[in-house]
């Protein structure tokens, strides 16, 4: 039986009411796959992953998180021997789809600043509260980030990084500089829980208020990281002075729950602002220069942005001058700076479009943001069906004359080109750089072929917009610039 499956009888067994629909939501960087199941009655976030260990870290402090009264989803049903457990909905707004919508230059409405707002006074439950009587051995992969996670962490950006960037440094000299930094960061009190991954895509929005999400991999650790990413949080680019306000409102919520010395606490703070900042240049390299998606390269000038920043703020009262040498070097590089935002095509909507098969995976959005549309033809007449187009797809003649006589193909067309144009539209508007739109059928030969080119040709004909054309199970691809 399919882990799909699977998950949609532990939904039915749940709910008491059998599935109307499974969605598949975008991928994230992990082995993790999640999907939106809807009932009658109810609707939930189903997760299959196979990493079991990291499955038992996630269910016991979404227990413990939730027993400490903090805005986490409900955990309704679990089966930890074939790595699925069903989640519930917050809905699609994150705080950073929320931002990039209602942000315009550098203006921030009152809206998002009070969400910022939340977020922070939020965050000291999970670091302070949440650690008392929280068993870290639990925590997965390590129970604590110590020197072995930072070392990972500086592992991965010197190697996808700095080496795929083609920074040039000596080995001995920057690993020297590593440990005399690790040793630093090392010296913060360490004794809270650090969620590791605070950033804008894991708060999400629900009826005005703010809920956390993907935490598993959090561990005991030091305050300033998780404040450090969200603040340098490198696609929500907060400018320096919110920054600054928002590090101040943490320091007074932090209070609230214990007596800190901001010195003290500064000390280190830039310190992990620029791991943070290592770590995600990292996981852009890897993505980017190794796995060659575009999206994460275009987004390492952000974070360079915030490495400039911090140089010449002049924060860092740590004796690395290799290191800080490197990091002039990365900042003035012409292989990282090619990638600037502002050097892609201005005001331009890349639109994917696929043809697939029901008996194949729903194609999956790569870009980082998600959404689009499925478009299921399979109620329109199969061409398939009839001896003369069975050796024949979509592309042949043959068929598209048949298929353009067909009443219920042409409607199908009509509707489902509609909402895409309507889409399409809005997203310029908006400036926002990427749609998927998908066909299938049950072969992925000609209905979904035929509709999914006719989508392509009509869209390609749009001022500012790139189409991408995939016929998947005919392993055609096509381009309309």
């Amino acid at each position: 039986m399919k882990e799909e499956e699977k998950l949609i009888l532990l939904f039915e067994e749940w709910a008491g009411e059998k599935l109307k629909n499974i969605s598949p939501l975008p991928l994230s960087g992990s082995s993790r796959r999640y999907f939106r199941l809807s009932g009658n009655s109810k609707t939930v976030i189903g997760a299959i992953n196979p990493d079991k260990k990291e499955n038992k870290a996630f269910l016991y402090l979404s227990a413990h998180f939730k027993k400490n009264k903090l805005n986490v989803p409900k955990v309704y049903a679990k089966d930890l021997d074939n790595g699925i457990y069903l989640l519930e909905d917050l809905g699609t707004a994150s705080l950073y789809s929320f931002l990039t919508e209602k942000r315009t230059n550098n203006n921030f409405p009152e809206e998002i600043i009070q969400y910022y707002y939340k977020v922070i006074e939020e965050l000291p439950g999970f670091q302070i509260k949440s650690a008392a009587g929280l068993d870290f051995s639990k925590c997965y992969p390590r129970p604590a980030f110590d020197r072995q996670s930072i070392t990972w962490d500086l592992s991965y950006f010197k190697y996808y990084f700095l080496k795929l960037a083609k920074i040039e440094f000596d080995e001995q000299l920057l690993e020297d500089d590593f440990k005399i930094f690790t040793d630093f960061l090392l010296k913060a009190d360490a004794k809270y829980f650090l969620y590791r991954d605070m950033n804008s895509r894991n708060v999400m929005i629900k009826n005005g208020d703010v809920y956390f999400i993907d935490y598993q991999g959090g561990r005991k650790g030091a305050l300033q990281y998780d404040v450090a990413s969200l603040l340098y949080d490198s696609k929500a680019d907060l400018p320096q002075t919110f920054r600054d306000e928002l590090l101040e409102h943490y320091l007074l919520s932090v209070a609230k729950f214990k007596k800190i010395v901001p010195a003290e606490f500064l000390k280190y703070y830039y310190g992990y602002v620029l791991l943070r900042i290592f770590q995600v240049l990292g996981t852009y390299g890897y993505r980017g220069y190794f796995e060659r998606k575009d999206h994460f390269l275009r987004s390492i000038p952000f974070a360079i942005g915030n490495l400039d920043w911090l140089l010449r703020s002049r924060k860092l009262n740590i004796k690395t001058p290799y290191l800080l040498s490197i990091i002039e070097k990365i900042i003035n590089s012409q292989e990282v700076l090619k990638y600037r935002w502002e050097d892609s095509p201005k005001n331009k909507l890349t639109v994917q479009v696929n043809s697939f098969s029901y008996r194949d995976k729903i194609p999956q959005d790569l870009s980082g943001n998600g959404g689009g549309f499925v478009f299921d033809c399979r109620g329109i007449l199969n061409p398939g069906r009839f001896d003369e187009f069975k050796l024949f797809t979509g592309l042949d003649k043959n068929v598209h004359d048949f298929l353009e006589k067909e009443e219920s193909a042409q409607e199908f067309f009509k509707h489902s080109c509609s909402m895409v144009e309507s889409s399409v539209d809005t997203y310029l508007s908006k400036n926002w750089t990427d749609l998927m739109v998908s066909y299938g059928c049950t072969g992925g030969q000609h209905r979904s072929v035929y509709l999914a080119e006719k989508l392509a040709l009509y869209l390609s004909s749009k001022p500012d917009v790139i189409v991408n054309l995939n016929h998947i199970r005919l392993n055609i691809k096509k381009s309309f610039k």
